[in-house]
């Protein structure tokens, strides 16, 4: 099971990439874009009209980011107060929601403009000059080359886009992996989690795991110790992970094995992320368990085992300082005539008592476990 190192401190004062951006590094931004004090407006209808500064942080994107969408793909302010502050209205920020959720799920960005346009319908923009945004490459883009419309709840099925996760490195990741890296990278919690639950849903936890959200957990672990920063990415990304392989075993269909298998770092374990797939995964295979977090002590693994009276015990670590196996001998597996195995890279094959099996991937640890408690 893939181990994600979360111990090196950030470094202050490295730039982090906007991950939606699609223009060149180091776009300069006009001061009037980026000013906290900048007013907001009212248009001529009367509808409440959010500056590029107050549009950006909203969605979680540079300034310059926005001025390349309305430069390329026209999607603008519909119009603009006099001077030279640029105005989104209502239907300006849909149309923008609507780009950024097509990305998030992998389109290129001319794909996501033009989905952009088609769905929110907005009407035709004008500079003050009279002239039409610079959008001919959008003009005559089929919607969603690599995907198409669900019509019943106009969800993106991809199935090959190849962009997405700015500051990253997925090399080979599908769109959806792709469109997870940009989502964690902007802090976007929700799209973070539907991603996950809509991947787990069609594709199962196991794949989802190891295709997806595996590869982006490393992602975003290795650019951390390589620029000292992200460390509120990993931690998002681990949190919403967590809820989203949660919400699998929230709704998963009645368990098959009257004995349930216990699920539990050892003591002084703090990492629990991969534990939690292996139990997404045993829900989704009718396979009924415990699951205990990383704050229950030995105690209270010892006590959570003789009360639950388990067919199989799984005792995860990532630290080899904390894989100790005498860790086994205070737990009453024997008593409980219950099946041990230990998961995680903190094991050592060669350390462990000859009735103790290491489970090595996900996928074989789910396959191993509900072997042995369904038969």
């Amino acid at each position: 099971m893939c181990r994600v190192t979360t111990r090196p401190e950030p470094i202050a004062g490295v730039h982090t990439p906007d991950p939606f951006g699609d223009s060149p590094a180091g776009d300069g931004v006009d001061a009037s874009e980026t000013s906290a004090q900048e007013p907001e407006g009212i248009g001529l209808d009367d509808e409440p009209r959010l500056s590029v500064a107050a549009v950006a942080r909203r969605l979680g994107v540079a300034p310059a980011t926005l001025r390349t969408w309305d430069r390329r793909y026209g999607l603008g302010p519909s119009d603009h107060t006099s001077g030279r502050h640029r105005r989104y209205g209502p239907d300006d920020i849909a149309r923008l929601e609507q780009m950024q959720r097509a990305l998030l799920r992998g389109a290129s960005p001319m794909e996501a403009a033009r989905y952009a346009r088609t769905v929110a319908a907005p009407p035709p923009q004008r500079r003050p000059d009279g002239s039409s945004p610079e959008r001919a490459d959008v003009e005559d883009a089929p919607l969603l080359l690599s995907g198409v419309l669900d019509g019943a709840d106009d969800e993106l099925a991809l199935a090959g886009a190849n962009t997405g996760g700015r500051g990253l490195k997925l090399s080979g990741a599908g769109p959806r992996t792709r469109g997870l890296g940009r989502a964690a990278l902007a802090l976007d919690s929700w799209s973070v989690q539907q991603l996950l639950i809509e991947s787990m849903d069609g594709d199962g936890v196991v794949r989802t795991w190891q295709e997806m959200l595996q590869p982006v957990l490393r992602a975003v672990s290795e650019r951390r110790q390589r620029s000292g920063t992200g460390v509120e990415v990993l931690q998002l990304l681990n949190d919403c992970a967590s809820t989203a392989l949660r919400s699998v075993i929230a709704r998963a269909p009645k368990p098959e094995n009257p004995r349930p298998v216990v699920l539990a770092p050892v003591p002084g374990e703090n990492q629990e992320l991969e534990l939690v797939a292996l139990a997404a995964a045993l829900a989704a295979n009718r396979v009924g368990h415990r699951l205990f977090g990383a704050a229950l002590p030995r105690e209270g693994l010892a006590a959570a085992v003789k009360r639950s009276a388990p067919a199989a015990v799984v005792l995860w670590a990532d630290q080899p300082y904390y894989a100790a196996p005498r860790v086994l001998d205070d737990i009453p597996i024997t008593r409980q005539r219950a099946r041990a195995f230990v998961a995680g890279a903190g094991w050592s094959a060669e350390a462990l008592p000859g009735h103790v099996e290491l489970l090595g991937s996900l996928e074989t640890a789910v396959s191993r476990v509900s072997a042995t408690v369904l038969g």
